[in-house]
């Protein structure tokens, strides 16, 4: 047993017993109410697992690579319920590091054993960042994404143990990520805006019957009641099951890193960057841009000193087969956009943590239209149309 695992079992309960859900004694109290309790129950492992995209994905890409994990020595960062540790045995690797914070880990020791792998896979119960290793190993599998590719911060975690613990030559699975968004119309925004409405009438009939019933003035309330309504209903990004139909362009790349190159400092830091946004499939009946989607990629390819014989591709892109478990997040665009097929859009962006939960997101799109149709048809240079022009912010939460 490594020192991480003999730490661990501080406080976990004992075999036969149900597993605790409370803070285990080595995460910060913070840290496990704002991200690690969720990960803890059963429930949510289980709607992770349902999610056949993410599944298929990471077993072709374990499995269908078997002679890459043959007699090798794997760590699976954040391993939940075990199951991609137990893909790695299978696939032949001869020690499985299988590394997860929370209680869970007691789920995923009785699920290696259930599969007669004990003997392979040792399961260890610490925060990535407190475990120490007997050896280096050749393949780090985790699956570590977040809404919008970023939310959770649980990369920061899979980049300590690549630099820590990944053999010169070694390989990331996933190894690429890729971050995208596109123009898109959803008519549900029209249910988002009358709610927003409802919200803020209900407000004035509080405000009179509070005055009229108890002689208390709310009124002077009401400018920071409908901040808050227009932060909650129109500034939080939604998860949502979009339909490729509501695309109005082809997607543009966001940001994109190669996971043995990309950097802690660059994961911290404020990224900024642009995109070009072009409207090609706009309906007639409702000419409107009213919201940015976005989606990610994540890549399968091996290491450039040994690639995969086959790589896998999984992406959460609208689907007519319907959402992962990730889904789309759909940015409010307040006011809509009257839009043509031929308008061209910058979307200057910009991605921080926030400042009260480094695992959640902020994010700002700075929207300019730069061309629209010519009487021909092709696009011509429109310059700054204010009118299009939008400054936007959100949270992921």
């Amino acid at each position: 047993m490594s020192k991480a695992a003999a730490g661990a079992a501080v406080g976990a309960a004992v075999d036969g017993e149900e597993p605790q859900t409370d803070r285990p004694q080595n995460l910060d109290g913070e840290d496990f109410s704002n991200y690690f309790c969720a990960y803890g129950f059963l429930y949510n492992q289980k709607e992770m697992l349902e999610d056949p995209v993410r599944m298929a994905a990471y077993y072709e890409s374990i499995i269908g690579n078997h002679r890459y994990f043959k007699d090798k020595v794997v760590l699976d960062v954040g391993t939940g319920s075990g199951v991609l540790a137990i893909w790695a045995a299978q696939a032949g690797a001869k020690k499985v590091y299988a590394v997860e914070a929370t209680y869970m880990a007691l789920h995923a020791r009785k699920l290696v054993a259930g599969n007669g792998l004990s003997d392979k896979i040792e399961v260890i119960q610490a925060a990535m960042e407190d475990v120490e290793l007997p050896e280096k190993v050749d393949v780090i599998v985790s699956e570590w994404m977040g809404y919008f590719l970023l939310r959770e911060s649980m990369l920061d975690s899979v980049i300590v143990a690549r630099d820590k613990w990944l053999k010169p030559g070694g390989a990331m699975f996933p190894s690429h990520a890729t971050l995208y968004i596109a123009p898109s119309f959803d008519h549900s925004q029209d249910r988002r805006d009358d709610e927003f409405d409802t919200a803020i009438s209900n407000w004035g009939d509080f405000c009179a019957d509070t005055m009229t019933k108890y002689g208390v003035k709310f009124d002077v309330l009401s400018p920071p009641y409908k901040k808050e309504c227009f932060q909650y209903f129109m500034q939080n990004a939604l998860w949502v099951d979009a339909h490729p139909a509501q695309l109005l362009g082809r997607p543009a790349e966001m940001l994109s890193f190669d996971l043995l190159t990309v950097t802690l400092k660059y994961l911290q830091e404020v990224k900024q960057g642009s995109a070009t946004l072009s409207v090609t499939k706009i309906s007639k009946e409702t000419p409107v841009f009213n919201s940015v989607l976005s989606w990610f990629t994540t890549d399968f390819k091996g290491s450039p000193s040994a690639p995969l014989d086959t790589n896998v591709t999984l992406t959460t892109a609208p689907s007519i087969d319907g959402a992962t478990h990730w889904g789309q997040q759909e940015f409010h665009v307040v006011p809509r956009i009257e839009a043509r097929n031929g308008d061209i859009y910058t979307a200057d962006w910009t991605i921080r943590r926030q400042k009260q939960n480094g695992r959640l997101l902020e994010v700002d799109f700075d929207l300019q239209k730069v061309a629209a149709p010519s009487h021909g048809g092709a696009a011509a240079a429109a310059g700054a149309d204010e009118s299009a022009s939008r400054k936007l912010r959100y949270q992921i939460n």
